[in-house]
């Protein structure tokens, strides 16, 4: 009996089809399985990790990218790849090892009004209080706006600095 085939839909940005760091290996695709949340990917010592950045789709790349570049490694960068059902196991045994945390931050490229941050900051914000009473959940992102995009290529990039140096702790230059 032939096993059903079933097509694969991929709902990202062009931009991440051929990025460098956007691959999984040949075992990941043939034996991985699906994971709501993805933790640290560098090896950074939970001990000196005082700031904690929640993310999800392609604004990871550049908080990454700009990380390694700053060489920041008191921050950690953890992705949520499922909003719905909220995966809140998996999202406190990843936040497990991070005991010194001072801040923890949801970046999103979305507008405030647009994107996870309103349907899911109460998810995020009871898992973060169940792993220190003392964190609050912040926001670095766009300020409200009707439209999705910013409308010129120039105000979008510097939009962009903005909320990942907001996100990383990065003082503005």
């Amino acid at each position: 009996m032939r096993a059903a085939r079933k097509p694969l839909i991929a709902l990202t940005p062009k931009s991440l089809l051929r990025h460098r760091l956007a691959v999984s290996s040949l075992e990941e695709l043939f034996d991985g399985h699906f994971h709501a949340v993805l933790a640290e990917k560098d090896p950074l010592d939970p001990v000196r990790v005082t700031r904690l950045v929640l993310c999800s789709g392609k604004v990871y790349y550049d908080l990454l990218e700009v990380r390694r570049e700053r060489n920041l490694g008191h921050v950690a960068i953890v992705r949520l790849e499922q909003l719905y059902p909220f995966p809140a196991t998996e999202l406190a045994q990843v936040l497990g090892p991070y005991r010194n945390l001072e801040k923890v931050v949801w970046c999103q490229e979305e507008p405030v009004n647009q994107g996870a941050w309103y349907p899911s900051q109460h998810q995020m914000r009871r898992v973060i209080q169940q792993h220190d009473a003392n964190l609050y959940l912040e926001y670095a992102g766009r300020e409200a706006f009707a439209a999705p995009a910013a409308g010129h290529p120039g105000l979008h990039d510097a939009q962009q600095r903005r909320l990942v140096e907001d996100a990383l702790g990065l003082a503005r230059e």
